[in-house]
């Protein structure tokens, strides 16, 4: 079994680190649909978010749920896997629950950062996501625990009056009479690929702190309550969501558009992120090592898939998305990276492996991180909750 490189932090470090990684998975859309929209239209845009999304949540819900031993298949289940999911990233988008009985719930969001990026884009963008690509990849997620769930809006967006809170409200409800739901075809491909069926490092049991999430549904998960142990495996396997939906957005990108255009697209999104990904790391676990940095880069993990070497020689055998790019993309990225630790650092490449070099000016801030920080996520500080057990009403 291959060693986990989130295994060097220590405990408080993870606690701080995974609410990170699960909000950089969110951030993911936002490095890239604006580069998507350069080249195709909002409707288009749709259509790629849309099947990445199914494609990747059922696998990568499921596997959380044997990670942390809440396996089921009632509305519980459901919420658990939404907090764990970096399609809700906990507090940017604050999911509340309540439960009625196994098979009744709702959810609704106090705050949305999605839709707090996309009012302003106008209404159009918002039915877009609140309607359109909610709808189908709502349900996709809930297949993943019970194909005859429904995830129904209450109300949502565009928000009438202007200021309407909950951002919006959505029921749960399982029952014998709705026709199951299937996973897509894109997730058939995925489910099939060495990425989606890889093995992580288990978790030990003996370690101090929670091992698992089979106990009841909380409010808010409380990650320093977790063991070290744990964490490691919930950083490992939240990697392993950024990678997968990854894949499955450049395999729906090519459904759409040409290898170049692809190519171009995700070298793009990869530096976006990658430099946003440095600076909210960095500020999170206090690491100011580069090179340490550059190890915990989300979209350079798990370990189990891809290798760094001590002479920062990196193996993408067999990984897509962003590993099937080239090397100038990869080091512009790991520049930006780089440079929020400080600025007069970037990476070169030569004779197979990044090599870190010194400038003579601090390098400015690149275009695609500049247009990846018009998100609100790029500077979204969590706060410190109480996690409280949510009891069924009934």
């Amino acid at each position: 079994m291959i060693k986990s490189r989130y295994a060097a932090l220590d405990r408080a470090q993870l606690a701080a680190l995974v609410p990170e990684l699960l909000l950089l998975g969110q951030l993911i859309d936002r490095a890239g649909m604006p580069w998507i929209l350069s080249i195709f239209d909002r409707q288009t845009m749709q259509k790629i978010a849309i099947e990445e999304w199914m494609a990747a949540s059922p696998i990568y819900t499921r596997r959380m749920q044997r990670a942390l031993n809440y396996v089921g298949d009632d509305v519980v289940t459901i919420f658990k896997g939404l907090q764990l999911d970096i399609g809700a990233p906990p507090q940017f988008m604050d999911f509340r629950f309540s439960v009625t009985d196994t098979q009744h719930g709702e959810f609704w969001l106090d705050h949305c950062g999605a839709l707090m990026d996309v009012e302003p884009m106008g209404e159009d963008y918002v039915r877009g996501m609140c309607h359109d690509i909610e709808d189908p990849t709502f349900d996709a997620t809930a297949v993943a625990t019970n194909p005859l769930a429904q995830v129904r809006p209450v109300h949502r967006p565009p928000r009438v009056p202007a200021d309407q809170m909950p951002h919006c409200r959505w029921t749960v409800i399982i029952d014998d009479a709705h026709p199951p739901v299937s996973e897509s075809p894109g997730c058939l491909e995925l489910m099939e690929t060495e990425m989606a069926q890889v093995e992580l490092g288990p978790i030990d049991p003996s370690d101090e702190g929670l091992s698992d999430y089979s106990g009841p549904l909380l409010s808010d998960l409380d990650f320093a309550a977790f063991s070290k142990s744990a964490l490691v495996r919930i950083a490992d396997e939240v990697a392993l969501q950024v990678q997968l939906l990854q894949v499955a957005c450049q395999r729906a990108v090519l459904r759409h558009a040409d290898e170049a255009q692809t190519e171009k697209i995700l070298g793009k999104q990869l530096i976006g992120i990658t430099g946003v990904a440095g600076d909210r790391i960095s500020k999170a676990t206090g690491i100011t090592d580069p090179i340490e940095l550059i190890s915990l880069l989300p979209m350079l993990n798990p370990a189990a898939l891809i290798t760094i070497s001590d002479q920062l020689k990196i193996d993408f055998t067999d990984v897509g998305g962003w590993g099937q790019l080239s090397t100038d993309w990869w080091v512009r990225a790991l520049s930006c990276a780089v440079q929020a630790v400080d600025p007069h650092l970037a990476v070169e490449y030569a004779a197979g492996s990044f090599t870190l070099t010194r400038l003579a000016e601090p390098a400015e801030e690149s275009p695609e991180v500049a247009v990846t920080k018009v998100s609100t996520g790029s500077n979204f500080e969590f706060e410190q909750r109480l996690a409280l057990p949510i009891i069924s009403v009934s």
